[in-house]
């Protein structure tokens, strides 16, 4: 790969960045311009978040009964399997739990927003509103954007506490009491993780929003554009939750101090 060929690859990677970041600080803004579109909001927050409960529930419930499993067997042998609810409840409310949710909604509902937005394109539907006057992103993106920051957190917060009662079902099995796995929560989480489980998803939100957003008004090439743009949109908030992630708990454990 020659000197011209990585140029233009960077070129075209940092218009991309910018163009990325510009659509989120232009939707950040007109979230607190009229006009506001309540309705669609909430039909947003329906089709974006009541829609993933299930999958969010399901997901928590075994990954809470595997993170338990696996606790158990370590724990065993050391006659500490007591404290086997606080370690289900730190690793999945701090991280599994925002990652996990954020992962299922990013291939469930990133998706589905690239590929509605990408079918307006590509039908020429989005042009026409512009003619009309209708600010694409005060209309289209704002919506799905403020369902997502609402959404995501309480959809997290369902996760874990499903995630909980999980580990619980494993641990009744060896004999540990409801209170005894109850008592080893607060010995292992602080306040800060909880703020940590809250902040987590509600950033997860805007990435997938806005990812999912960017790749769908930028969908080019009729139906085949539409499927490869929902791809992309998937991969690529996945890839985005993961890193921001690793970010984000180091910046927690700074103010942890």
């Amino acid at each position: 790969m020659n000197v011209a060929a990585i140029d233009k690859i960077l070129l075209i990677f940092f218009h991309e960045l910018q163009s990325y970041f510009t659509l989120a600080g232009r939707t950040f803004v007109r979230i607190f311009r009229r006009p506001f579109y309540y309705r669609e909001c909430a039909i947003q927050f329906d089709t974006l978040g009541f829609s993933s409960l299930f999958i969010c529930t399901l997901t928590g419930l075994f990954s809470g009964m595997v993170m338990a499993l696996q606790s158990l067997i370590q724990l065993k042998p050391f006659a500490a399997t007591s404290y086997v609810g606080g370690m289900v409840a730190v690793t999945m409310i701090k991280e599994l739990g925002p990652v996990l949710a954020a992962l299922m909604v990013a291939g469930r509902v990133g998706s589905a927003i690239t590929a509605e937005l990408g079918t307006m394109v590509v039908t020429e539907q989005v042009d026409a509103m512009r003619v009309e006057g209708t600010d694409i992103l005060k209309r289209l993106v704002v919506p799905r954007l403020l369902a997502m920051l609402v959404a995501l957190p309480l959809l997290t917060i369902v996760t874990d506490m499903v995630s909980v009662f999980g580990g619980y079902i494993m641990a009744s099995g060896y004999s540990i009491s409801p209170l005894l796995y109850i008592s080893g929560l607060p010995q292992f989480m602080l306040f800060q993780d909880l703020i940590e489980g809250v902040v987590k998803p509600a950033f997860f939100g805007v990435i997938i929003a806005i990812t999912a957003c960017y790749v769908g008004l930028n969908t080019k090439g009729g139906a085949a554009g539409v499927g490869a743009a929902a791809k992309q949109a998937v991969v690529l908030s996945s890839v985005l939750i993961l890193v921001s992630d690793f970010f984000m708990a180091k910046i927690f454990l700074v103010f942890r101090g």
